[in-house]
């Protein structure tokens, strides 16, 4: 489950991609082949994939417990191909944030 918690310790990595017409489904698809395997990985702590309703983007919001935790994962999925895979469908902007404050009702 994502935490959203200021000075909570845990990193976000959001990731904007632009896709073309017809690649929002394949790289959606691919995203969450990437996150069931990073799961695996000492750190991660969860994903969640949106998509916008134009179909011209995909947001990946990730978390890991540590700064180190995100920079081992992202690691491994460029070792395994999986951002070479993102590549070729889409456009990315990644990031690496800390939430620093919340509102609420």
């Amino acid at each position: 489950m994502p935490i959203i918690r200021a000075h909570s310790g845990v990193i976000t990595q959001i990731n904007v991609f632009t896709v073309p017409p017809g690649n929002q489904q394949p790289l959606i698809d691919l995203l969450v082949e990437s996150a069931e395997f990073a799961r695996s990985i000492p750190g991660w702590m969860s994903a969640s994939i949106h998509r916008s309703l134009d179909g011209t983007r995909v947001v990946n919001y990730a978390q890991s417990d540590s700064l180190d935790a995100s920079k081992r994962i992202i690691d491994r999925l460029r070792e395994e191909g999986y951002l070479q895979r993102n590549q070729a469908l889409a456009v990315a902007n990644p990031g690496l944030y800390e939430v620093v404050r919340t509102l609420e009702i």
